[in-house]
Formats: C-alpha cells, structure tokens, sequence
C-alpha cells in the first residue's frame, strides 16, 4: 500500500450547494429519527440532520469506471443516465430510483429511505452491465459532506470502527459515517477541485488510496465497491451523531439490521400517519400518482416533531450557484408560510400537527408581540424585516383551530397572551407594511390588509370570550375603520393601463406609504431583483394576483365589480396561457427567477410563473360559484409539478434551454418542493370537496360581504392624519403614548381637555362626544404629553363636511 500523504489542494475550491430541484423528500414518519433527505438527478443529494435546517451534505452519487479494457471510460451518474423515480408506494415517501446509463452501458436501481429508529438514511443498490459483464466495471461512492451548513471547515478521513471500514467527516460539532455491506476495495479523502475522488477518477488516476485524511476544508469521501461481492448488489448507510463513534455506530446498527424489516417498518410509520388523514384522493382527475397523498407526505417531511415547526423547503433555490454565504436557504421557519402549511394540514385532517405549529409560533413570538421575517428553527432571527401579515396568521390559526375543534374552551386563555401582543402590534404599526408578502416593498399591500382585518375581528371574538367586550369592540371597529379605506389606499383609477384596458380601475399591486389616494397611485416603488439598479415604477402601474385576498379573506364579493375589473387586469398583464393550463406572474415587472438566457438568479433576474398563483386563482374560480374552472385550474397546477408530484416554486416560461434543463411549463431553478405550494393544494382539494373556499375566515365574509357594518370612527394619527370627516361620523384621535387632547369646535372660542384612554394594546383613543360633529365646521386640537412633560407644539385641523 502507498504510503499516506495528505493530499494536495486544501482547503478545496469555493464550496457550493447543488441543484434545489428535488425529486423526492422524505424522512421517517417516527420522531426517533431525526434525519430529512433529498433527492435530484437519481442520487441523494443535501441531507439534513439533527435538525431540519442543518443541511449537512451536498451529495452523495456513484461513478462508474471500466477496468482494464477501457481505462478511459468515466460515467458520472447523475450527469450520464436517464433517470426515474417512484414512491415505493403511495404517501410513503421511501423511493425506487433507476438510472440508466445514456449510452447503455449500466443501470443502478436503488431503494432510498431513512431507518425510523435512527439518524441513518440507506440505499440498497443494485449493480447491472447491461453490455459486458459485471467484472468489467468498477462502482465508485462520492460523498460531499456539508456539516452543518457549509462546504467550507470540514475534515474527512478514512477510518474504522470496531474493526470495520467507513469513510468518516466531521465540523462545527456533528460528524457523520457511510458504511457498506460489501467491502470497499479502496477508499479516498481529498479536497474538491483538486484531490477529491470524481478529479482523480476523472483524469485516470483511479482512486489515490494514499490520500486518508483532508483537513479543515471543502472536502469529498470516496470508496470503491466490491461489485462481485453480492452480484453487483450493496447496502450502503450514511449515519449522524454529534461524535464520530456515535455516527459509526450508528450507520452499522442500520447496516446490519434486515433491510426489509427496516423498510417495512417505515413503510408501517406513514401507512398509519396517512391513515389518519381526511380522504380527499379522488378529488383529483389526473390518474396515476396520488397527488393528494404527496402532498400530505411532503407537509410531514418538511415537519420537525419536536417543535411542531415547518420550513418552507428542504431545498436551496438555484444552490447550484449558491455558497457558504447563504446559510439559510428555504430550511428556514417563515411565519406566513407556516401558517399557509398549518392550514394545509388542518384541510387534511391533522389537527394535532397543525395545533402543534400554533403552539411553536407562540413560543417564538417577539416580545412586542411581532414574528420575525424568517427564523431558525430555535427561533433566531435569520432575515431582518417586517412583514405584517406574518402577525395576522397566527391570529387565524388560532381561529381555524378554534372553529375545527382542535382547541377545547379551557384552553382558550392560554392563547389570549399571544393574540394580545400580535393584535397590538398590528394595531400599533398597521396597516401599511414594511415588506409585502413578497419581502420586497413597504406600502399598503391589499394582501397584507386582508390579512390584517380578517386577524382583527378573529381577535375580537377571541377577546370577547375573555370577557373583554370593550376591547373587542375596539378591535371591531378599527377591522371596519381599515375595511372603509381599502379602495382609498390600493385602489388605482383612469390610469394608463385601466383606459387602456377599458374599465375604471384596479386594486395596485402596492398602494404609495403617504399621501392620498391620488398620490398613493403615482408614488414610485421600487422593482426589486432587477439589473437596472431597483428601477422604480409608479404604484398605479404595478399588478399583483395578490388584490384577490380581498376575496380570499371574505372582505369583497368575487362578484364586486372593482374585484371583476382587477381580475381583467390581472390576465391582462400577468396570465400566461401554457398547453397544461394558466399561470400567473407574482406582478409586472418582477425580478425574481433566472435571466433571460436561463442563468441561475443572483440578486437579479426575470419572474417566472408561480403553480401556486394557479391554485389561489382556483380558490377565487370556487368563491365565484365556477367549480368546474377551480378544477381546470387544479389540474393546471398539477401538470406544473415534477414526474414524482413535487410542486415547484417556479416553471420555466420561456423556450426550452436543454443545457440548463429548463423546459417550458416544468420546474425552474427556484425551490422544489415548495411546501406552501402543496398546502395550497390540499386545501384546493378541500374546498373543491367542500364547495366552499376552506379557508375563507367566517367573520369577514359575514360582516363585510353578506352584511354592511355601521360607518366606523374615522381615526386620526400622527402619522395619518384625516383631513375631513363627514358630518355625523366619530372622530376618533388615536396615539401612541397617553396624551391630554386640547380641543375646540368653535375656533378656540370654547376649549375642552380631555384624556385620551388606554386601550390596552399600546394605543390610547379619544372619541369626540356624540354630537360636537353634527354640523359642518373644523375641528382643532393640539395635544400634551404627560410621560414627556411637554405640549405638541402644533395645532391640528379636521376639517367637518356635509355628508353625501
């Protein structure tokens, strides 16, 4: 044997991620086993263990090498076969891939799935020359390790335990092991780009067996099979523990169980998960897959049992192209997105999973009552925005749970604490929103508004059976205060593209953050992820499927005509018509998706079609009474998913680009799968069961779309301040801090003092007294601020008009 010699090239190349294009997830349905996999391009690809954001390898493939009588030949599998895969059986997500060599010469049939007993996951494999004979080939292991979220300060060393070989890696406090059930005829440790297995098999060399340890660096494992061992056949078991022993053993108790007997028994673990679900299967007519039973099983792979929390995807969008510097991904707790998968399971029938999500979302609450953009799965921030819808939801999770029955009466009180401080941040900070859902711009968003009032009213009943009637009244009519203004702060009219378009107007995709309704529309916005540097348009000029939560959310009738002419404007600029079905763009002008000639996004790029604007636009088909257009639509967004039912964040929607594998109507380079996408799914398939929007909250839909509420206060704030009030209605100043209001309705002639009165919730109002408003005039105050010892300064006006 060679001498060891470290070999050269440290620390490797840059690190990079691998393709977000997965065709299968999955994990055990069992919560001893805390370990989610991936799969792309017929081999394993980013593995999570330990925990669900903790990518911890970038792949895990075969190569395939000729012996004597063709040294040169080199076949990459998941770059050189043509490849299938399929669901052992349905809703279980243990996966049969075959991969076919192109010019063919191989195949390799393996069994994927993780031990539910352990942080193992396995491959049986199977071997088969399909031109010469077994002895002709040589079947060579290439494992990427990525602890813990970077390519970068891992070490790797061929080694042993209890006398057996494995292949070891460790960094940043977790190691993992791969075992084999035949012997390794030589292994390898090298770093990448230079030493690593794939550059010395590639250049002839074989396998550098006197290469047995890389340190600290981008570094890759590899070992030779012994293919004549079991007829070209192996078991081979990759293992996690925080120790390299734990990880050894780990991956040999795996290794040495009967391989049926751990595949049945986690075949068992989701037989019974899914058995428990509501049965929504034949709501589907495309034949063949489940889909139903996908989509719940991706719901459950991207689920951590211990804390109930959910990320948006086991995937990295374009991480081909993406490094050390973007930890987080999609592995990442968005509060939104979790809300949208909670809903998801609660249309299935999971109540237990998704009550699971609320109580999660209740331990990580800000202290002032707001969720962070997106977290760790301990709750770390990870982004820094605010988006507040993402307050609103789970307000209306709790809602859901409570009208479900998954939350008993005793238990209510326990949530009063969280929808207090969620409700008074929205109260606080509302309605317009620092970032939309799309965590690009600030404004009033119709989407982020439906999201805040439907969060409102919920809030209020939740308060009234606390016995609060005074603050759910208050809550009630700030909800009916915000509904009045909708049009006032997203609504553009006679604008260059409504008179194009024929029809008075639309809900903008954004209204301006000041001014009046007028100024809102012209107010520039900034076009995010675009190379020209952030142009800005004119709100007016910008369109979003987003103005349909106002239906969605039970705050506008399908049939409004302002809604009916968004729509038109909506397929106008944002529909897009494919042989499988209509998509739609998230707004004009976006930046998010690769560029034009299919190059992965860098911070720039061109929007590509969302399969999960197809299934909201279904939900809006449904609540205008056509179920047989939510059901093309279901169908459409169906078609948009992979040959194994995962549904992408994005489809291509240019011409085919074969090099970069992008084909019009199939996945792009962005996340795959997307799990809002499939909690999209299940609830379209429950409301097409249902007839009814399954997720439309109650209270708005009866109070703003079969009923009319009474005219609410309008309010004034310092930072929006009403400049008229018809003549009847309530004034109501609203501040921030206790404050002593000094007012008059007869030019100072008369001056009144009055305390403004706390709310509860970090605001303090003063309603003008019942008939100080009857009659046209000005109403003028200025105000003292006791906790600053100090007068405003400025005195105010509203200005009191005849009422039409």
């Amino acid at each position: 044997m060679t001498d060891r010699m470290a070999p050269p090239g440290a620390p490797g190349i840059p690190p990079r991620w691998t393709s977000s294009a997965k065709s299968a997830v999955g994990t055990a349905a069992r919560a001893e086993s805390q370990v989610w996999f991936t799969v792309s391009h017929g081999i394993l690809n980013e593995i999570y263990a330990g925990r669900l954001d903790s990518a911890c390898i970038r792949d895990f493939g075969f190569i395939v090498t000729a012996k004597d009588s063709d040294k040169d030949y080199f076949s990459e599998e998941k770059r050189d076969t043509r490849q299938t895969v399929e669901t052992v059986e349905h809703g279980v997500p243990a996966f049969r891939l075959v991969n076919t060599s192109i010019d063919g010469r191989y195949r390799i049939t393996k069994i994927v799935f993780s031990d539910p007993q352990r942080e193992v996951v396995l491959q049986q494999i199977h071997f088969e020359a399909l031109t010469g004979t077994l002895a002709d080939y040589e079947l060579h292991a290439i494992i990427a390790p990525h602890l813990v979220n970077a390519g970068a300060g891992n070490t790797g060393w061929c080694g042993s335990f209890k006398g057996c070989q494995l292949l070891f890696a460790e960094g940043r406090n977790l190691s993992l092991a791969v075992a084999c059930s035949v012997p390794w005829l030589k292994r390898s440790v090298g770093y990448v780009g230079v030493s690593d297995g794939w550059q010395t098999l590639s250049r002839g060399e074989g396998l550098r067996s006197e290469y047995q340890r890389a340190e600290d660096g981008n570094i890759a494992l590899a070992g030779t099979l012994d293919l004549m061992a079991d007829g070209g056949r192996a078991v081979l078991t990759i293992g996690f523990g925080t120790l390299p022993e734990e990880a050894g053993l780990r991956a040999l108790l795996s290794l040495q169980q009967p391989l049926q007997a751990v595949l049945e028994l986690y075949c068992q673990g989701w037989r019974q998960k899914q058995s428990e679900l509501l049965r929504l299967d034949d709501i589907s007519e495309r034949k063949g897959l489940n889909r139903y039973r996908v989509s719940t099983a991706v719901l459950a792979a991207h689920r951590d049992e211990a804390s109930g929390a959910i990320i948006a995807s086991l995937s990295i969008p374009w991480g081909f192209s993406k490094g050390d510097d973007d930890l987080g991904g999609y592995h990442l707790i968005w509060p939104r997105d979790l809300v949208e998968t909670a809903g998801g399971l609660v249309a299935c029938g999971a109540l237990a999973s998704a009550k699971s999500v609320l109580d999660y979302l209740v331990a990580i609450q800000e202290a002032d009552g707001h969720w962070s953009q997106n977290s760790w799965l301990d709750g770390r921030p990870y982004w820094s925005g605010i988006q507040i819808d993402e307050t609103g939801f789970p307000i209306l999770l709790y809602d859901m749970l409570l009208r479900a029955g998954a939350i008993a009466p005793e238990q209510r009180a326990h949530y009063t604490a969280m929808i207090r401080g969620a409700v008074g941040y929205i109260i606080r900070n509302g309605p317009t929103t620092q970032q939309d859902r799309w965590e690009e711009d600030g404004g009033y968003s119709a989407f982020t508004i439906a999201v805040e009032i439907s969060a409102l009213l919920a809030a209020a009943d939740a308060m009234a059976a606390a016995g609060e009637g005074q603050l759910a009244a208050y809550l009630t009519a700030t909800a009916d205060g915000w509904n009045e203004q909708i049009d006032d702060w997203a609504y553009a009219s006679d604008t260059e593209i409504s008179r194009k378009l024929g029809i008075d107007g639309y809900y903008m995709r954004i209204g301006y953050s000041s001014g009046d309704a007028h100024a809102r529309s012209h107010g520039l916005i900034p076009i995010r992820n675009r190379p020209d540097g952030n142009e800005a348009l004119e709100a007016g000029l910008l369109i979003s499927p987003d103005a349909l939560a106002l239906v969605r959310f039970g705050l506008r009738a399908a049939d409004d005509p302002r809604i009916l002419d968004t729509v038109k404007a909506i397929d106008a600029l944002l529909k897009r018509d494919l042989p499988a079905g209509p998509y739609w763009y998230r707004y004009n002008n976006d930046g998010y998706g690769e560029h034009e000639d299919g190059g992965p996004f860098d911070g720039h790029g061109v929007g590509r079609l969302w399969p999960l604007l197809t299934g909201e636009r279904a939900h809006y088909e449904l609540a205008a009474g056509r179920p047989q257009e939510a059901r093309r639509l279901l169908a459409a967004m169906e078609a948009a998913a992979s040959p194994g039912g995962l549904i992408p964040e994005q489809i291509w929607d240019g011409d085919d680009i074969p090099e970069r594998e992008l084909f019009c109507g199939r996945p792009s380079g962005s996340a795959m799968p997307l799990v809002w996408a499939h909690a999209e799914h299940i609830k379209l398939l429950r409301s097409l069961r249902d007839n009814a929007v399954f997720d439309m909250p109650p209270q708005t839909l009866n109070r703003y779309v079969r009923n009319t509420p009474p005219p609410a206060p309008v309010v004034w704030r310092l930072t929006a301040k009403a400049s008229r009030i018809a003549a009847g209605r309530t004034l109501r100043l609203e501040f921030l801090e206790p404050a002593q209001v000094h007012w008059s309705i007869d030019n100072w002639k008369t001056v009144l003092d009055s305390p403004a009165v706390a709310t509860g919730l970090g605001t303090y109002i003063f309603d003008l007294p019942d008939g100080a408003l009857s009659g046209e005039g000005t109403v003028r105050f200025t105000m003292f601020w006791p906790q600053q010892n100090r007068w405003e300064g400025t005195n105010f006006e509203v200005a009191v008009v005849k009422a039409t």
